[in-house]
């Protein structure tokens, strides 16, 4: 029988559970959590995106979406606005006050990203993300 952590599924998982709480941790004071994170930073690098997008993109149910964005909005964040191509749709877009605070907590997530992965060396660092990439890129 093979121990936990020869299985790359399992590792990956505590990793990410590991990595969710040091972001949740460094988020607590903003009242955000990383779910809320993910949102801001994917429509930071978008014109906008329906919720529904957003679900797909981020792998989020979309009644959580709803309550995430709604959060955002509460804190000026990110805003609903009529759809260019549907009025019957709304897309999310990111306001100044979300980039400003992406802006401002660049350092201090790049610091918890170091924290993470401090046993490895730059390279590797590299080499992990470019891996991560493929793997997070299949349908």
């Amino acid at each position: 029988m093979r121990g936990l952590h020869a299985d790359t599924g399992y590792l990956l998982y505590r990793l990410g559970l590991r990595s969710g709480q040091f972001f949740n941790t460094f988020l607590q004071e903003s009242g955000l959590r990383l779910r809320h994170y993910a949102v801001l930073r994917f429509l930071a690098g978008s014109e906008g995106a329906l919720q529904r997008e957003l679900s797909t993109r981020l792998g989020y149910d979309p009644s959580a979406i709803v309550g995430l964005v709604d959060d955002l909005e509460k804190l000026g964040f990110a805003e609903r606005r009529p759809s260019p191509d549907d009025r019957r749709s709304r897309i999310v877009v990111l306001t100044e006050a979300g980039r400003a605070f992406l802006r401002d907590t660049d350092e201090a997530g790049q610091r918890v990203t170091n924290d993470l992965l401090g046993p490895l060396d730059p390279a590797e660092r590299q080499t992990l993300h470019a891996l991560l990439l493929r793997v997070a890129d299949q349908p």
